[in-house]
């Protein structure tokens, strides 16, 4: 979510220089963003609904029933392995290695959201079966067929260069395994010359997902995601003093910069669900 948006005027940065964007502004959010009341109100009423476990709280449009469809598309046993990539604090991929038995390794580029995650893998007791890395998708740091399913949510549209994301994730999974994701569809013209989103914007993952040796089992629209996504962004540019006394300063001014922009530019064409098998 947070990419500093301001530094949109400033040219289009480096993949590198948007990655350390990224990040700084996650970062930012996640120092206090678990903590702060007024934001998981505002996440639970309006972007994910109020049946998701608050255990497994996070910042992205993921519901409950798209969680269950997940776990359950994933043919994910007890004790397979499963890969949360850009897993943030880790709500997301801990609810669903609690559903399936899965073993779990997740991956961010946020060093706050990678402790955070660690220590809500111990909360909700599955510290002796998920772990928590640095890495990005362009470079995960994991072995060869080493997962046995891979989960992205509402996040592989900030990845600077999604060919050789996907290219990583079909490395680090078994044939036969599968990717199941949330994201953003970015229309290109929406997004030229913004910082992160214009580096790469992809307007329909299908073509790269065939291109990179997946086999597409299904793509659909998830319901209701655009007018969730206005109503949390607005709530979070209504409710600055609150945000600002728990996120701090650079956090609110980091979710706010982006909450603002993408109302603003308006980038996404839609926000899909896709199901994909490792050929």
């Amino acid at each position: 979510m947070p990419t500093h948006a301001a530094d949109a005027q400033a040219g289009e940065p480096s993949a590198a220089n948007a990655r350390a964007l990224v990040a700084e502004g996650y970062d930012a959010v996640y120092a206090d963003g678990a903590d702060s009341p007024a934001l998981q109100d505002i996440w639970l009423r309006l972007a994910c609904g109020t049946d998701f476990p608050a255990e497994f709280s996070h910042i992205s449009f993921l519901t409950l029933a798209e969680a269950q469809r997940i776990a359950h598309d994933s043919g994910l046993a007890e004790d397979d392995r499963l890969v949360d990539l850009a897993c943030g604090t880790g709500g997301p991929g801990l609810l669903i290695a609690r559903e399936t038995g899965a073993a779990l390794t997740g991956i961010d580029i946020s060093e706050v959201g990678v402790a955070r995650a660690e220590a809500r893998s111990q909360r909700v007791g599955l510290g002796g079966s998920a772990e928590f890395r640095v890495g990005s998708f362009e470079e995960t740091g994991l072995p060869d067929l080493f997962a046995d399913a891979a989960l992205t949510v509402d996040a592989l549209q900030y990845s600077t260069d999604k060919r050789s994301a996907l290219h990583e994730i079909a490395r680090v999974l078994r044939p036969g395994s599968r990717l199941l994701f949330t994201a953003f569809e970015v229309e290109p013209a929406h997004v030229q010359g913004y910082p992160v989103l214009g580096l790469d914007p992809v307007p329909d993952y299908t073509p790269l997902l065939s291109e990179v040796g997946f086999t597409v089992d299904a793509y659909e629209e998830t319901a209701g995601w655009r007018e969730r996504l206005t109503a949390a962004y607005q709530a979070v540019l209504d409710e600055p003093d609150s945000l600002t006394d728990e996120l701090g300063e650079k956090g609110y001014m980091s979710l706010s910069l982006e909450v603002a922009v993408t109302l603003g530019l308006d980038p996404y064409r839609r926000r899909v669900l896709g199901v994909a098998t490792r050929r």
